[in-house]
């Protein structure tokens, strides 16, 4: 008899169990799609907002290129460049086209696409940034684009995608419907995931701290498209 009624005890205890981590469980889920709605609600009113900062997605000199020039007409406008070209390429480059260079940020932290917004919207976030344009090339859309749209959209920033064209010769992306897709999954899943996730980047350079003496010193290459003269 006292072990029947230890039993029906025991299961009661983890019948309470189960209903609070079910109930927790579910107002998880209820926060992170409330909060989810709401950013892309604020997203959707961001829209009409200046824009606030250019994010550059790396893997291409000609982006680089781009958005010097547009820092020399906007030089008030941040911006951050995710895993572009050598930090050296990037200076010469702004140095060419007589941009600022003390309101361009280097993040490195990216090995992917992905990583481009896994690390870099954090940053925009911080900044206080309501739109924002970003730049790759045309090459690497569609599948770059959506999956800033996502990315972006999903913590309040609304964005203007910009692929502009590639001259002579393109980007090594191979925009598969596979690796679209996939980026695409993966995209939306850290949308809502990551709601309430900042991972930090701890190799962000303000490019006006470059170090062109240690970068001459080790070598550095930077693709022949941007023309850079090294001195």
């Amino acid at each position: 008899m006292k072990k029947k009624i230890g039993a029906k005890k025991s299961n009661l205890t983890l019948k309470k169990l189960l209903k609070i981590i079910l109930f927790f469980t579910m107002g998880i889920i209820i926060i992170i799609t409330l909060s989810l709605a709401n950013n892309l609600f604020q997203a959707q009113k961001n829209a009409t907002q200046p824009i606030g900062a250019y994010f550059v997605l790396g893997g291409s000199i000609t982006r680089e290129i781009y958005v010097a020039k547009v820092a020399t007409m906007n030089p008030d406008i941040p911006i951050i460049i995710s895993t572009g070209s050598d930090d050296p390429c990037i200076v010469l480059i702004f140095d060419r086209e007589g941009a600022r260079l003390d309101n361009t940020w280097l993040e490195t932290c990216a090995d992917s696409t992905f990583d481009n917004f896994f690390f870099s919207v954090p940053i925009l976030k911080s900044w206080g940034v309501k739109k924002v344009e970003m730049i790759t090339s045309d090459t690497h859309l569609p599948r770059a684009g959506i999956m800033g749209k996502i990315s972006l959209m999903a913590q309040g920033i609304a964005v203007d995608v910009n692929g502009i064209p590639e001259i002579d010769g393109i980007p090594a992306n191979h925009e598969s419907d596979l690796k679209t897709t996939l980026d695409v999954t993966r995209s939306f899943l850290w949308a809502w995931a990551g709601q309430f996730i900042n991972p930090p980047c701890d190799k962000v350079i303000k490019l006006s701290e470059v170090d062109l003496d240690f970068w001459q010193q080790g070598g550095f290459s930077c693709e022949s498209r941007g023309k850079i003269i090294n001195n």
